[in-house]
């Protein structure tokens, strides 16, 4: 029925998922494959889906996809695969129903490029089109309340991105996977000439379109993003000079050895959460070398070797293309200079320490772009869901185990809950924005959403307790 606001759904739906991107695309799967719901079985009720995507499409690091960048995890660990091998949506099969199963073979690797990946998931996303809603941005989530007072449902509000029109779905349950939000520093003004490493591959074409005039590029990070920026603007803009400014005193290689690399097993989940708050804590200061500010070897070795060329042709780093500034930070960005570039101002990490720019602190890079490289924030969640926070038990953001949102009983009825994706690293462990786990988290979410009171989970469907 129509509305002054806008559009209102009349029907309840057993699952509305905000967001469409990996994680949101595995639980899609794991519908498919727990649930069989495409496969027509008259003795089952069929559950009701959709999925609200802001974007206008399926992609995934759109921004990102640098020319020949690989992924950073082992194949085995796609959307399906470490949950059920036998799903038709692990890479294995997706390579067999393109005719490139024994040609990757042959390539002797583990680690697809990040632009078959990326197909990978377009490939699967398309299975879904008919329960994905693209163009919908989710503004709010709100309890709908029965006569008794208590919440069964939740009203899920979102704006079409292109007409601006208002939607309202009525959905028992809700997913949330929005992903991470660009992490900008605060010294770092808006300015068209500054853009995040995420938008990188879209951006840059169109901000600096002459690929042969010696630009001036800084990249601001130390972390994969930053370092394969860095890299490949050696590639586009050969006559650039390129500078990568960075807190830390080197490049570090990330820790992807045999037992580290345990920690991103889906079981290592029970006894992290297990975990008081301040061994979680621990734990992930301790790991973070497996993930945050660090780049792979490979890539590297591949800029040190860049770096080391430009020293045999001149001793003067002034007139080198490529520079690595450790131990800076920007202190200050003038929005425009007289020759029209920005002006970042940089100082020592160590304020006391003059010595590492040479200057006094007094170092001014103009340059013609800005790519920060300075990782991502993942709580956009509690903006989308500020309508339900009197719902919550102690006045705090709480997770469970099985990632559904702590709500007091006393006010939310049993049949109803909402789920956390991606922004639970705090109670989940360092692995919960990362691919390593969604096979088998969305296995897990599944369960636990269709195994509360209002349905039983089946293998065939599901089906309705009277």
């Amino acid at each position: 029925m129509e509305s002054p606001r806008g559009t209102f759904t009349e029907e309840l739906y057993d699952v509305v998922c905000v967001g469409f991107g990996p994680a949101s695309l595995a639980i899609a799967i794991a519908i498919h494959d727990i649930l069989d719901i495409r496969t027509p079985n008259h003795n089952t009720k069929q559950p009701k889906l959709c999925f609200l995507e802001k974007q206008q499409q399926f992609a995934w690091h759109s921004g990102m996809m640098v020319p020949g960048s690989k992924m950073q995890i082992s194949f085995i660990k796609d959307l399906a695969t470490a949950r059920d091998p036998r799903s038709e949506f692990t890479f294995l099969n997706y390579l067999k129903t393109q005719g490139r199963l024994i040609d990757f073979t042959n390539l002797g690797t583990f680690l697809p490029s990040r632009l078959e990946f990326a197909d990978y998931m377009r490939w699967c996303a398309s299975h879904f089109a008919d329960v994905v809603t693209y163009g919908q941005e989710v503004l709010e989530i709100s309890p709908v309340a029965t006569s008794s007072g208590l919440a069964d449902s939740f009203l899920v509000k979102s704006q079409d991105v292109g007409s601006g029109k208002i939607f309202s779905r009525q959905a028992r349950n809700v997913i949330i996977a929005v992903g991470g939000k660009p992490r900008m520093p605060q010294v770092i003004p808006n300015h068209p000439r500054i853009i995040h490493s995420s938008s990188y591959c879209t951006r840059m074409p169109e901000l600096l379109k002459d690929t042969t005039k010696p630009y001036n590029i800084a990249v601001l990070g130390s972390g994969q993003s930053a370092a394969e920026v860095f890299h490949d603007l050696h590639q586009q803009y050969p006559s650039a000079k390129t500078a990568l400014i960075m807190r830390d005193s080197a490049l570090r290689p990330s820790d992807d050895s045999p037992f580290v690399n345990e920690i991103f097993n889906p079981e290592k989940v029970d006894g992290f959460y297990a975990n008081s708050e301040a061994e979680r804590q621990r734990s992930i200061a301790s790991d973070r070398a497996t993930n945050y500010g660090v780049v792979r070897i490979e890539l590297i070795e591949k800029i040190y070797n860049d770096i080391y060329m430009q020293k045999i042709k001149s001793h003067d780093e002034g007139e080198w293309l490529q520079r690595i500034l450790p131990r800076r930070e920007i202190g200050r960005v003038d929005r425009s200079t007289p020759d029209g570039r920005l002006g970042l101002h940089l100082q020592p990490v160590d304020k006391h320490d003059s010595t590492s720019t040479g200057n006094e602190g007094k170092e001014i890079l103009h340059v013609d772009a800005l790519i920060v490289a300075t990782g991502y924030t993942r709580n956009a969640h509690e903006k989308i869901l500020a309508p339900v926070e009197h719902l919550r038990p102690d006045n705090s953001w709480q997770i469970n185990r099985n990632y559904s949102l702590a709500l007091d009983r006393n006010k939310v009825s049993s049949d109803a809950g909402i789920w956390l994706q991606g922004c639970n690293e705090s109670t989940h462990g360092i692995s919960d924005s990362l691919l390593s786990v969604l096979a088998t988290r969305s296995g897990e979410i599944v369960e636990s959403v269709f195994s509360s009171g209002h349905s039983t989970l089946t293998r065939n469907g599901i089906r309705a307790v009277l």
